[in-house]
């Protein structure tokens, strides 16, 4: 029986596995959406049955242990119990989604439809409150609706960026001691992450999971703040990381080292073409809590830390090794700067590539099956070396993607590993 854990935590170890380990569906930004879940599970002649909707804000699909194997993946995902926006993934029951598939999703998902046929979600699923967020009527996932009050410069107060932040609860606890025991068991490589250990993700900074949120919540007015007003930030980033710590030592306690990887941050530093900051200001901003997480986890457990940014990062990847990041995705290959060789060149033996399979804004969605299997090759042949590389594609493969391109990427990876 293939040990998938002991193949990925070598390829972490910067050895050669003998093999390309994959992930697809361990985290937010590795998962694959419903539509597509439900295409490959009819692909590859599994049960049909509607998908669960793991992660309702992207509408990404639970990608469960028989298409796993179909797939050939060597991770599975702990995901933390309750969702961005705020409620939890139990009491399942059927929704039909604008683009008409029937799915499952949490108990507490509600949605209303407004007059342009828009669907609103709801904080908690408390649809009393105001919705914080909206699935355009021909999309495919929600965007976040900011919902932040007028400032008052004289009246700001950090604490106010700090309400979801606190410690974990015993309930909490309990569920990922179940979970990831259970999940060890399967012999996959889990990948968990705790909350709360994120600074300044703008995805999370909204809050689209609080029903009443304060402080500096729309993204415009958080990017002016880090320059405008770096000493609130600091003051959040300081608090959100002893609280971090704490839940992070507690997590430990409970779950040991069923848990292989652990998400840290989804801050994007990088547009396609360029970068949101400095690496002077991530030097002066992010790094030194970043520094303070990573080194907690490296002196108290055997957990990965794995850190996202999308875009032209190449000039930041000193610098998150420097914080003591062991792990970087999505390694947007199409970016500014970031040439496959050169990156792997400059700090294959320093930092896991996890991500940079193949390219999700053209490639796979609008090229052939043959260009995908050329350019996941290639990858492949350029990234696998001596390992430090964990294939998937560039973020989440989306609604619409061929699923014959989609197939074409999975079987591309099993023939440079030599397998079917």
């Amino acid at each position: 029986m293939v040990n998938h854990r002991e193949l990925v935590r070598k390829s972490l170890d910067h050895v050669d596995p003998g093999k390309v380990v994959v992930d697809f569906g361990s985290t937010p930004v590795t998962g694959m959406h419903v539509l597509c879940v439900a295409r490959l599970r009819e692909h590859y002649g599994l049960e049909k049955k509607p998908v669960k909707v793991s992660d309702p804000y992207q509408m990404l699909g639970e990608i469960e242990p028989d298409l796993l194997d179909a797939m050939g993946v060597d991770t599975i995902g702990l995901a933390p119990p309750a969702t961005m926006f705020g409620f939890k993934n139990n009491n399942w029951k059927e929704f039909t989604t604008p683009w008409g598939q029937e799915v499952l999703v949490g108990g507490d998902f509600n949605v209303t439809k407004d007059s342009n046929g828009d669907l609103l979600m709801y904080p908690q699923g408390d649809t009393d409150s105001m919705p914080s967020g909206r699935m355009p009527a021909s999309g495919y996932f929600f965007d976040t609706i900011i919902r932040q009050e007028p400032i008052d410069e004289d009246k700001l107060d950090p604490a106010d960026n700090l309400e979801e932040f606190g410690p974990i609860s015993d309930e909490d606890l309990n569920y990922y001691k179940k979970q990831a025991g259970k999940l060890a068991d399967s012999g996959r490589a889990v990948v968990s992450s705790l909350g709360g250990t994120a600074f300044g993700d703008i995805a999370l900074v909204p809050a689209p999971f609080l029903k009443n949120p304060k402080g500096i919540r729309d993204i415009t007015e958080w990017y002016m703040s880090t320059a405008m007003r770096p000493d609130y930030i600091h003051a959040i980033f300081s608090k959100q990381s002893e609280i971090a710590i704490d839940n992070l030592a507690r997590l430990h306690d409970a779950v040991g080292e069923a848990i292989d990887v652990l998400l840290i941050c989804g801050t994007d530093f990088g547009t396609q073409t360029s970068s949101f900051c400095s690496t002077e200001t991530f030097d002066k901003l992010y790094a030194p809590y970043y520094k303070k997480l990573n080194n907690w986890i490296h002196a108290n457990t055997t957990w990965k830390t794995f850190k996202h940014s999308c875009g032209a990062v190449a000039n930041f990847m000193e610098h998150f090794i420097e914080c003591g990041f062991d792990i970087i995705n999505p390694v947007q290959c199409s970016a500014a700067g970031m040439d496959p060789k050169t990156l792997k060149e400059s700090y294959g033996d320093r930092i896991v590539f996890w991500g940079g399979g193949v390219d999700t804004q053209k490639t796979l969605p609008f090229q052939t099956p043959e260009d995908v299997r050329q350019e996941v090759l290639s990858r492949c042949e350029t990234f696998a070396p001596g390992g430090g590389f964990v294939f998937d594609a560039i973020h989440n493969v989306q609604a619409n993607a061929p699923v014959e391109n989609v197939v074409a990427m999975i079987e591309a990876v099993k023939e440079f590993n030599g397998e079917g």
